[in-house]
């Protein structure tokens, strides 16, 4: 045996040049040979970092021939050798985290081979070979630069799990429809734009990870791509459902887009509105500023180009619709932005040149986060022909949605400005990728009537009845229907919850206006944002609001606007409160704390729907303002504070449960930041609690999210930055309640998505991959 480490290791006795230049690292040879000593089926040679990882296998692996199960994840493979078809034995072979640019054809040896995993390398092609290995039920590919599979991979007949997520995919290849035993399919995070009706009915198909493509068709609102940010399941139900309608119905062409005009009160978008419709239209100087929403409708030919043409299926006398919804610009409006800034849309940006006080900063980073990355228009009002030359070029190197940029007097009766406007609009609403979808006839003709309907609501029985008129067959249907267009913000249809479910609001702008209503009334205002049902009864004492009160306060609580005050059933709108800090007694000694900072952009809103989510365990009912809230629970007391102009979120916590009321904040806060999409960059923080800075009102703060990559590493320990001592990693994350957090399969770190086997573990020998098999579930 002696001889055969030499053979393979070199004799490490002797000191030779071979053996110097010998590339196994030490504690890869010390691992290989107590597996051989033991005759081990199972051979883990994972190390995620440091200099000794692997360049290439050892020779001595390939003698090991009773191998059942290898790990070579986390090194610096550039190389399978033909070799590995010597491991006939193999069930399980796992090379996550490499830097492969090719797989052997003599993996095809590998009969036995049933999981593997070749996810995160630089993989451009799979080899046809793989096809060959009937026994397979779970493979990875994902993380590498596939534009495509091998038609072979339809011989995998056992497969059940396959993972193509994280690559260049532009279409869903054709072979998976012949995977009659798949049950989980991951093709997220693809170029894909449409998805067949095939896919979704495959038999045996449980889960389907479709989010972060570009995908058109089925519709986005159909997929519910917006809602897989928590739960990343496709409802294949629905959508099924979706191409069922499709196929008995038949298909009518969508030509609409929503036009979104946003910017400060003031700037003229009103003003805009009115010119698109009517371009000769003369201002006039007392028309109020929008309040809350305004939707206007605008139609005009549909265009003839080519371009268009080849998207499109058109006949001339079709037109296109363009829903205008002008945005009221006073700051109080911003924090529902949430709700009504949507994908496929495009956006134009009044800024008054004249004031010169637009945000574009804060406006770009709304547009690029909340509608993913819809085209966008800066269009200058210059009144009284005052030029506001801002930095157009840093703006475009910046913001990628940024797509043009008009300067015009829009009180200028020479209107050849204003029609390169419109022509512009033209140009870039018709170009946005939903333009020209099909849907069923049947949604198509119930959308025109409830269109044409002039009421503001629709009992639900009705629409139900409607639906049946109109050709709907099944009731989870006509609720579809209703979903997608409270998705598009048609109208709005709560169907989660009790008291909004029973009515479909089809005029969202009345909705919206009558909210408002309510942050607008100086009673309101002058009460700090504390109202009553009195006070209602007297802001919403028109016919049209009045039978509708209950649905409509209802309706500011899912806006996150107020909350009721326990006992004497009056409300709070939290973004009325008063901007003064009350006085409060506090501790200083031995707080935990917790931070949040937003590195480049922080939305408005963050703090006032946490004031709402918490509001029963606010101190006194009164420890609460504008940008801050004392919270008490059991015997614990926290403070939670925003920094805006810092991008920041500060959270101390006092008292002997403190650690508790700590992690139902962190719990909350994840909530909401949940709602936001993922591009939205967030830092928490944890202090440190080494001797330096354990009480300390000036903590060093590490980031959780390094402090996850270095578990995901292998590495228990951090060093503090102000004292230099070593600190234990899963301390600190106790300390401050977070390990569930750490402890979740997926996280996101410096852009990578890193799923991890079985969560993080603090025990010795951690790995990473799909899961503890192998598998993407």
């Amino acid at each position: 045996m002696a001889n055969v480490f030499n053979r393979l290791f070199g004799n490490k006795d002797e000191s030779t040049s071979e053996d110097k230049d010998d590339p196994t690292p030490e504690w890869a040879v010390e691992t290989i040979e107590a597996a051989q000593r033991s005759r081990s089926t199972s051979l883990n040679l994972v190390l995620f970092s440091g200099e000794d990882r692997l360049e290439e296998i050892p020779n001595a692996v390939f003698e090991m021939e009773w191998l059942k199960s290898l790990n070579l994840s986390g090194n610096q493979l550039t190389v399978i050798p033909s070799e590995i078809g010597q491991l006939q034995n193999l069930t399980e072979l796992r090379l996550y985290k490499n830097q492969l640019t090719a797989v052997p054809p003599e993996i095809a040896k590998l009969q036995n081979l049933t999981t593997l995993n070749l996810s995160s390398n630089r993989l451009a092609a799979v080899p046809a070979e793989i096809g060959q290995l009937q026994n397979l039920t779970r493979l990875d590919l994902s993380s590498n630069h596939l534009k495509a599979v091998p038609s072979e991979i339809a011989k995998l007949q056992n497969l059940t799990t396959l993972d193509l997520g994280f690559n260049k995919l532009k279409a869903v290849p054709s072979e998976i429809a012949k995977l009659q035993r798949l049950t989980t399919l991951w093709l997220s995070y693809n170029q894909l734009t449409a998805v067949s009706a095939w896919l979704f009915n495959l038999p045996k198909l449980e889960k389907l990870y479709l989010h972060d493509n570009p995908i058109q068709t089925p519709p986005q609102e159909v997929l519910e791509l917006k809602k897989l940010s928590g739960n990343r399941i496709v409802n294949l139900n629905k959508v099924r459902a979706y191409f069922d309608q499709l196929a008995e119905e038949g298909v009518d062409t969508l030509y609409e887009a929503k036009l979104i005009i946003i910017g400060e009160a003031g700037a003229g978008k009103t003003t805009l509105v009115k010119k698109l419709q009517d371009p000769t239209y003369t201002i006039n100087p007392t028309e109020p500023s929008t309040e809350g929403i305004d939707v206007a409708e605008w139609t005009f030919p549909l265009p003839q180009t080519s371009d268009f043409l080849e998207k499109s299926d058109v006949s001339t006398d079709n037109n296109f619709r363009v829903n205008v919804w002008d945005f009221g610009g006073q700051e109080i409006y911003h924090a529902t932005h949430k709700f009504f800034l949507t994908r496929r849309s495009l956006y134009a940006l009044v800024a008054d040149a004249r004031e010169q006080k637009t945000d574009f900063y804060y406006w770009l980073n709304v547009v690029e986060l909340l509608s993913d990355n819809s085209p966008a228009l800066i269009i200058s009002n210059e009144k009284q022909n005052r030029a506001w030359p801002f930095n157009e070029n840093q703006l475009r190197g910046e913001f990628n949605s940024l797509k043009d940029v008009f300067p015009v007097n829009l009180a200028d009766e020479n209107n050849r400005r204003l029609y390169k406007i419109i022509d512009a609009i033209k140009y870039h609403i018709v170009q946005l990728p939903h333009v020209g979808q099909t849907l069923p006839k049947t949604w198509v003709r119930v959308r025109e009537v409830l269109e044409e309907d002039p009421r503001n609501t629709m009992p639900l029985p009705e629409y139900l009845d409607l639906c049946q008129r109109h050709g709907f067959r099944r009731h989870d249907d006509k609720l579809q229907l209703s979903d997608y267009l409270h998705d598009l913000g048609v109208c709005l249809h709560y169907q989660d919850d009790p008291l909004l479910n029973k009515t479909l609001i089809l005029k969202p702008e009345w909705g919206t206006a009558a909210v408002y209503a309510v942050l607008e009334s100086d009673q309101v205002k002058a009460n700090q944002g504390r109202f009553s049902r009195a006070n209602l009864d007297t802001i919403w004492h028109e016919e049209k609001y009045a039978p509708w009160r209950d649905e409509l306060l209802q309706l500011m609580v899912r806006f996150q606007l107020c909350y009721q005050l326990p006992g004497n059933g009056d409300y709070i709108a939290p973004q009325l409160l008063s901007e003064n800090k009350p006085n409060y007694p506090w501790d200083e000694n031995d707080n935990l704390q917790l931070r949040f900072r937003y590195p480049t952009f922080m939305p408005k809103g963050i703090l006032t729907s946490f004031i709402v989510a918490t509001h029963r365990l606010i101190a006194n009912q009164d420890w609460v303002w504008k940008t801050g809230v004392i919270l008490e629970n059991a015997d614990a007391r926290a403070e939670i504070i925003e920094h805006y102009q810092r991008r920041e979120i500060t959270i101390r916590v006092q008292g002997r449960q403190k650690r508790d009321l700590l992690t139902k904040i962190g719990y909350e806060f994840e909530k909401i930041h949940s709602d936001f999409p993922e591009r939205l960059q967030i830092k928490q923080l944890i202090p440190c609690n080494c001797s330096q800075c354990k009480g300390s009102g000036r903590p060093y703060f590490f980031d959780f999210g390094r402090l996850k990559k270095r578990l995901a590493a292998g590495k228990t320990t951090a060093e503090c930055d102000d004292s230099y001592e070593t600190v234990d990693v899963w301390r600190l994350i106790d300390d401050v309640g977070a390990r569930q957090q750490a402890l979740d399969k997926g996280m996101y770190v410096g852009g990578d998505y890193i799923h991890i086997e079985g969560g993080i573990s603090n025990s010795q020998g951690l790995a990473i991959g799909r899961d503890a098999d192998g598998s993407a579930t």
